[in-house]
């Protein structure tokens, strides 16, 4: 069973989303900040419409988007009446690791190397060392996910029979509005339409590959079964989102927020992240050509299972939330394996 929902409070005065009625196909959303809904495909006449066809001509969009939202006459439903799946279908995931400093100084001391005995201060300041060189040579770090990890912002996340450490990451996640390749700092939030909430699940377990050290991570085995990426609810635009004193830089003190059946595991600013948003879609399109409704996914902060000690298991709820974005919540179920 899917938990209830949360509360849909999100920034401005709209945002997006992929809803259903009871056996109905999916559509592409406007909810307002009442949470009322309306259908896209019937308000702008386009049948078939998926948000990533409204993303892929956001320019013109987002003027009607705000006009529709204004439009008392135009036809709304409750929230209530409707499923919410993930927000968009990408073509394809970025997925930025190591951009949190703490985070990035916990992992390192929680996955020390064997026959690694040097005392944890040592250990911690090779870390902090580690990430000041990386802000100065300006590094940051990126790689490739799957779509088909995405699930829905409420929906079950099975964990693998295979899994032995499975693990929660909340993450800011911008969405692309324009096609980007070789796009500069200065203009990459020109390219960025909104925002959005994920949670990258990960096996800790199968992170390195012990038995490949010169290769290292195995990404595709450690994040992306199915469903190990919840997502939503909703797209945010980023005129909604951003201040104006971070108008080329992108959000720079959004919370993220993450419990475990209650209890707070991840609470920590935007602010410690060690490349900033624009620089991280600047350096993922140097090498690849980024579409309308891609994701880039903005690391982690502190406080991941490995640092807490515990790691997730059947029955866990985890309740995401980011400022301004809305909140996920969704239950860990452990697989099903045959006798």
């Amino acid at each position: 069973m899917t938990p209830e929902p949360v509360s849909a409070l999100f920034a401005g005065p709209f945002a997006l989303g992929t809803l259903s009625a009871p056996d109905g196909s999916p559509f592409p959303a406007l909810v307002t900040s009442d949470e009322q809904v309306i259908d896209l495909q019937v308000a702008l006449d386009s049948t078939g419409l998926t948000m990533r066809d409204l993303l892929g001509r956001w320019a013109d969009t987002l003027p009607r988007l705000r006009g529709l939202a204004a439009d008392a006459s135009v036809e709304r439903r409750p929230l209530t009446a409707f499923t919410v799946h993930a927000p968009v279908e990408p073509r394809q995931v970025f997925q930025s690791g190591a951009n949190y400093r703490q985070h990035v100084i916990d992992l390192h001391l929680a996955h020390r190397a064997p026959g690694d005995e040097r005392p944890e201060e040592e250990r911690r300041a090779e870390a902090a060392e580690i990430m000041d060189r990386r802000a100065a040579d300006d590094l940051p770090y990126v790689f490739i996910g799957l779509p088909s990890a995405i699930t829905g912002p409420y929906d079950d996340v099975v964990l693998p029979a295979w899994a032995e450490k499975p693990d929660w990451e909340l993450e800011l996640a911008a969405v692309i509005g324009r096609p980007a390749h070789r796009v500069s700092v200065e203009e990459a939030l020109e390219y960025v339409a909104g925002y959005t909430i994920a949670n990258d699940l990960t096996d800790r377990a199968t992170v390195f590959r012990r038995d490949l050290p010169q290769i290292g991570t195995d990404w595709l085995r450690s994040k992306n079964a199915p469903g190990f990426t919840p997502l939503g609810p909703w797209i945010v635009p980023a005129e909604s989102i951003a201040d104006p004193a971070e108008s080329l830089t992108g959000p720079g003190d959004l919370r993220l927020l993450l419990k475990l059946n209650g209890e707070t595991m991840q609470d920590e600013s935007t602010k410690d992240m060690i490349f900033n948003v624009a620089r991280m879609v600047s350096y993922a399109s140097q090498s690849a050509q980024l579409l309308p409704g891609d994701l880039l996914l903005t690391g982690s902060p502190a406080g991941n299972g490995m640092h807490w000690g515990r790691l997730l298991r059947d029955g866990d709820v985890m309740d995401g939330s980011i400022t301004g974005l809305g909140a996920q919540r969704t239950r860990c179920v452990a697989e099903a394996v045959a006798s």
